[in-house]
């Protein structure tokens, strides 16, 4: 979990190095005004939302040249449909990979692009209830290899207005709950787990209490790909005080959170060491058992409904990495 205790996090890529991420500026709109609908007299969107007197060349799946004549200004929530695509349909709650350009409207420079290093962002999931209506609209339905150009005004000091051209590269479903091989030689002293039918933990702890080190046990081993500290990783999860006393369960709210493993910045971890030091390492489909030492929790500060100097116990079923 994140360092505070509050942290239902929204995804945030990492490929994009702008103002935000695609899926930050899809999702939040973190880099657009408040409102969608305001409008210069040269705007060059239509009455439709539409941005008008935008092209695309080249092949399908591969980055796309893009004119347009310049100056021009786009609206926030503005689009334009620069490729239709020839592969598979995205469907709802589909997790969509994303190759980017930022494109300037003042004078059509490259601001940014994810394909010269072909590092795409996967961090878009197909959600009424996180993206806008503008992109939920235009992605959902749309097929892989499909190129959309996004009009966006920058908020954050640079005060850049750009047309996102977004191309969807590939797709995926994240897991429901853990799923891969059940692992037969857990250590008998540890807290025993066992799952409902939807896969949602319970605990007896078992006699367990505070520890100087941290434990993480994979109680189910998944097939998928292995964590990095370079990775965000989709979880649900339900952490316990060793008294037994659940403090928070991403179970009770039938919602996931997206926690970075990676550093930010400044050096600091975004979630508490015990889950950065426990989840590097392990594979998307597992289930895994941490108890964490104070040390690599919340030290002696008290966290809401977490005393100061608590060993914490989580089980985390990895859904999804990117």
């Amino acid at each position: 979990m994140r360092k505070s205790v509050k942290s239902m996090l929204s995804p945030l890529g990492k490929a994009v190095a702008l103002a935000c991420s695609l899926a930050m500026c899809v999702s939040l709109a973190a880099c657009s005004s408040s409102s969608s609908d305001s409008k210069s007299s040269s705007d060059s969107s239509d009455k439709k939302g539409q941005i008008a007197g935008v092209t695309a060349k080249g092949k399908l799946g591969e980055k796309p040249t893009i004119s347009f004549n310049t100056p021009m200004t786009v609206s926030d929530g503005s689009y334009v449909v620069l490729q239709k695509g020839d592969g598979d349909v995205i469907e709802e709650g589909d997790r969509v990979c994303a190759q980017g350009i930022a494109l300037n409207v003042k004078d059509g420079t490259e601001l940014m692009d994810t394909w010269t290093k072909n590092t795409p962002d996967c961090s878009l999931k197909v959600d009424s209830k996180t993206l806008s209506s503008t992109y939920y609209n235009q992605i959902k339905g749309a097929k892989i290899n499909t190129t959309i150009g996004f009009g966006v005004n920058a908020q954050d000091s640079s005060g850049y207005s750009y047309i996102l051209a977004m191309t969807f590269v590939s797709k995926s479903k994240d897991l429901k709950k853990a799923t891969g091989e059940e692992v037969k030689d857990v250590p008998a002293n540890l807290p025993k787990v066992t799952r409902a039918k939807n896969g949602e933990p319970s605990i007896d702890m078992n006699g367990q209490g505070s520890v100087d080190s941290l434990i993480s046990q994979t109680l189910i081993k998944g097939n998928g790909a292995k964590l990095t500290d370079k990775n965000t990783v989709v979880v649900k999860y339900t952490g316990w005080l060793t008294n037994g006393k659940q403090f928070d369960s991403s179970w009770d709210r039938d919602s996931t959170i997206d926690a970075d493993l990676f550093s930010d910045s400044s050096g600091q971890h975004q979630v508490i060491e015990g889950w950065q030091k426990g989840l590097v390492g392990q594979t998307v489909g597992s289930q895994v058992l941490l108890v964490i030492p104070p040390d690599q929790a919340y030290g002696d500060k008290e966290q809401g409904p977490i005393p100061a100097n608590s060993t914490l116990v989580f089980v985390i079923d990895i859904l999804a990495a990117y």
